[in-house]
């Protein structure tokens, strides 16, 4: 029998990995419901903080208090803001729709290292979550954050024309990114102009068990399971609906042809060890089969959200190609 391979993690990383996997795993009860009480002890903020920490500060701007909605803008300051028309980066965190926020350690910091590292202003979004909201209202206030700044420009980034903004996102981030950019697509904005789309192991899915979904199980799954997944697919597409929803399975049945949309050169970025990985693999085919420049980046030992952990040398690898790509689609736009 042919040995499986396995993942290339540090013994520090796989330790956290699986804490982190075992509380969220008590946090999402049977019934649907999720306990933010627990949630809350469990996820460890970062406040934002005006004074330059490594050239980058940042500040929380209100989009509609009656629904939460605000992102934390992060700015390069000193020698890396000599260039008021930096790229704007529009961040969606993952967390399955369900966990998680921009004020939560592992995302404020690794927005702080896209600003840092690209550089650019990032804008990290605040949306609403499941199961307190269901599908569309994260896509509508991803959405709602890019009219925000095409309306408010002056008073969120008065020197930068907006001409060089990129959506971007890991996991359930990256899905609301791709909606995001659907919607943009068919919409249009005065000032925003969408230049790339940033995929980090997009959350995609549908009813069919995929090879990598039936082969990655248990202690082999790391930090995604197909229960997880189930779970939180339950709580997010409308009731009644299956995983060949279009918000889940974007290039199945359902899926919306972007064939005659101007939709953002996109890169996406999978794992070798994530669950989900022909789901995303399949997201590239249909962008390429769309017509639509797709480039796919492979790290076969690597597993879900590996780019949040900075201890691995391919997390700095990822931000690097991440600033690469930034680079080409500004320099052809």
């Amino acid at each position: 029998m042919t040995s499986q391979p396995k993942s290339s993690l540090p013994w520090r990383t796989r330790l956290a990995i699986s804490f982190l996997s075992t509380l969220t795993n008590l946090t999402c009860r049977p019934d649907g419901t999720v306990n933010r009480r627990l949630l809350s002890f469990l996820d460890l903020q970062a406040p934002p903080n005006g004074k330059p920490i490594k050239s980058v500060s940042s500040s929380d701007i209100i989009v509609d208090s009656t629904r939460n909605l605000w992102f934390r803008l992060f700015s390069p300051s000193g020698p890396l803001a000599t260039n008021s028309n930096l790229p704007v980066f529009i961040f969606f965190h993952g967390g399955g729709f369900t966990f998680l926020s921009p004020s939560s350690k592992a995302y404020d910091a690794v927005c702080r290292r896209f600003a840092r590292k690209l550089p650019a202003f990032v804008i990290s979004v605040n949306y609403r979550r499941t199961p307190e909201h269901r599908y569309p209202a994260q896509y509508d206030d991803g959405f709602d954050v890019l009219k925000f700044l095409d309306e408010n420009r002056d008073a969120v980034l008065p020197k930068n024309d907006l001409s060089r903004c990129f959506l971007a996102g890991d996991s359930a981030g990256a899905n609301l990114a791709h909606h995001v950019a659907v919607r943009a697509s068919q919409t249009g904005f005065r000032k925003v102009k969408l230049i790339g789309l940033v995929s980090i192991q997009p959350f995609f899915g549908g009813e069919e068990r995929t090879d990598a979904e039936n082969r990655l199980v248990g202690s082999r799954s790391f930090l995604v399971s197909v229960p997880r997944t189930d779970w939180c697919w339950k709580v997010f597409l409308p009731i009644g609906s299956n995983r060949d929803h279009g918000a889940s399975n974007v290039s199945g049945p359902n899926a919306v042809d972007i064939s005659g949309l101007e939709f953002p050169k996109t890169v996406v970025f999978v794992g070798g060890f994530d669950p989900l990985q022909d789901w995303q693999r399949s997201y590239y085919d249909w962008l390429k089969k769309s017509g639509k420049d797709a480039t796919l980046i492979e790290y076969p030992n690597m597993v879900h959200a590996f780019y949040v952990f900075p201890e691995l040398s391919e997390a700095t690898t990822l931000i690097m190609q991440v600033k690469d790509f930034v680079g080409n689609c500004m320099s052809n736009a």
